[in-house]
């Protein structure tokens, strides 16, 4: 499942993915990233819930074509990144892929939401 989350900074779009993330969900998804899009500066929170389970049907797909056709046509308008998660293999899998990601990037605990909120908005540092 993806949701937008409420309650982000100005400028700041959270999504929160939970359980197995099928193509449908995504395809669905598809017009709320699209208006991201269009703000310039994209800011993002991500939270990956304790539940995810990956990718269920058509979800790899989906998110790989959304994923870069974001990246490729709007590279430049990537400002900052949070990743929350507690999940080992997410942090290994930033770490290995960082260097393809536009802006900043950060990786943040899942009892550090609120910092990843205020460092994506622009106020403090990550670590």
């Amino acid at each position: 499942m993806i949701e937008v989350l409420p309650d982000m900074p100005k400028g700041v779009t959270g999504i929160r993915v939970s359980g197995r993330l099928l193509g449908d969900e995504l395809r669905e998804f598809k017009p709320a990233m699209q208006e991201l899009l269009k703000a310039g500066d994209v800011r993002i929170v991500e939270v990956i819930a304790s539940d995810y389970e990956g990718f269920g049907p058509g979800g790899l797909v989906e998110d790989l074509k959304l994923g870069f056709g974001a990246l490729l046509q709007h590279h430049s308008g990537f400002k900052r990144i949070a990743v929350v998660s507690d999940k080992q293999w997410v942090a290994h899998t930033l770490h290995a892929l960082a260097w393809m990601v536009p802006g900043e990037l950060a990786l943040f605990g899942l009892d550090e939401l609120e910092r990843a909120k205020e460092w994506a908005g622009g106020a403090g540092a990550a670590s």
